[in-house]
């Protein structure tokens, strides 16, 4: 096993001999009927880190006809962006969490992960970046909003700029044009986070603006905290925008860490980061639509009706009616980021959506660590991803990058926040592939470089 030259504690090096050493098999594991093991539990999984590295003089790599710059480095955590209407970039900075370890291998995990994610101070903070010329450069980088935690969500509706803190969902009144928030943020409503093993809130808002939708993750990986732990976790809320209500919109969904609305729909589509501890090759991370009232499966099932026999008791009818998703991306990808693109991203990748994969920690080899494009064909996912964002690690463990959030600049460029350079990164399509530019959507909606290495989920 590779675990780089870490010092861990005699207890930690013991259980780590135990863990399985093996490279996981080759499956296909993406689209609509991934090949899916059988369950595989060990002591410890394989624990294999991304080795911090800086880009220097490199950047990531991207497909012929594109082009890819750092138009923001020395964040402080950048998770996801949001595009203004005016071209502006918003970006939420910060890391959240505050759940105790239950086990040593709890500990152990926790280091290791530790030493493959950025050490620089969590910013808590919103910063703007405009490029007041359109030259693609990015003059102005301020910050917008401070003193917040740990926000991640970000969604405009009029003048209405919403943030999900990882404890509550406030709101921010916008003008365009504003370079700092004009007064303090207002509630609109608590969010769960006691504990918060998983603290992320991703955001999104109806077309209309009437409903917020916002994504909770769970506290355990699969209930060892038990039941009560899991109260108002692994789910979507629906939120009233003007009174703060709210109720539940989807559940069984273990960590939804992006959210995005179809175009010209009211469809809510989500990636999900699936269980751990049974093999490398479960559970696929997946990308799906979202009923309405829809259970997902966790903690009882994965990928529609496969039971996990590790949650006692088990729910017979709730594994029944467990929703298979529509998309697999594949085990440990890590999926933190979600855009649907527009025809200005030109070629093949003006239709389906972008995805940003965080990476793993726990497999061998690893995967993730880029942003992937899934096409679509009459508004559903079709056909295998396709990568576009590479380059984060290197064939020899080296990591330069981690994509979180990824959003789509409708003039025509993607955008992609890196939360081990503290990079916004920013990709173009050439005049060759672009098409023709479109007007920027009215603010009734949205939702959502290289430094030196200085930690994430």
């Amino acid at each position: 096993m590779k675990i780089s030259s870490l010092k861990v504690l005699p207890i930690a090096a013991a259980v780590m001999l135990l863990a399985s050493c093996g490279k996981a098999p080759d499956l296909n594991q993406y689209g609509a009927s991934p090949e899916l093991p059988s369950p595989a539990r060990g002591v410890m999984p394989d624990m294999i880190i991304a080795k911090p590295a800086a880009w220097g003089d490199q950047v990531p790599t991207v497909p012929q006809g594109y082009s890819v710059t750092a138009i923001a480095t020395d964040l402080g955590i950048p998770r996801q962006t949001l595009v203004l209407p005016n071209g502006d970039i918003l970006v939420a900075e910060g890391r959240g969490g505050h759940a105790p370890k239950l086990k040593p291998k709890d500990v152990i995990a926790g280091k290791i992960k530790a030493k493959g994610n950025t050490s620089v101070k969590s910013g808590n903070r919103l910063t703007l970046l405009r490029d007041a010329d359109g030259d693609g450069k990015y003059e102005l980088k301020t910050v917008f909003a401070n003193n917040l935690d740990a926000p991640y969500g970000l969604a405009l509706v009029g003048n209405n700029l919403y943030v999900a803190n990882q404890g509550e969902l406030v709101r921010f009144d916008y003008q365009a044009g504003q370079t700092h928030a004009s007064g303090a943020p207002v509630k609109v409503t608590d969010l769960p986070s006691a504990i918060n093993h998983h603290w992320t809130k991703a955001l999104a808002a109806s077309p209309d603006g009437r409903y917020l939708y916002v994504a909770i993750g769970s506290n355990s990986n699969i209930t060892e905290r038990g039941m009560t732990a899991e109260v108002d976790r692994a789910r979507i809320w629906q939120v009233d925008a003007a009174t703060g209500a709210h109720k539940v919109y989807a559940t069984g969904l273990r960590n939804p860490t992006a959210l995005a609305i179809q175009p010209g729909t009211d469809t809510l589509w989500v990636v999900v980061n699936e269980r751990d501890e049974i093999g490398p090759n479960l559970v696929p991370d997946y990308l799906t639509s979202v009923r309405e009232g829809g259970f997902y499966g966790w903690p009882y099932a994965y990928w529609g009706q496969h039971v996990d026999t590790r949650v006692m008791p088990q729910d017979p009818a709730k594994v029944a009616a467990a929703i298979k998703p529509d998309y697999a991306l594949g085990s440990h990808v890590a999926a933190l980021g979600v855009a649907f693109s527009a025809p200005t991203m030109g070629g093949q990748f003006g239709d389906g959506v972008f995805v940003g994969e965080h990476g793993s920690w726990n497999r061998n080899p690893p995967v993730g660590y880029k942003v992937v494009f899934v096409p679509f064909h009459d508004g559903r996912p079709s056909g295998k991803p396709i990568d576009f964002v590479t380059g984060f690690r290197t064939e020899d463990g080296k990591t330069r990058g981690r994509p979180v959030g990824v959003t789509v600049d409708p003039r025509g460029a993607l955008i992609v926040a890196d939360d081990l350079s503290n990079t916004i990164w920013r990709v173009t399509p050439t005049a060759a592939v672009a098409a023709p530019a479109a007007t920027p959507p009215a603010p009734a909606t949205s939702s959502p470089a290289p430094a030196a290495p200085s930690s994430a989920p």
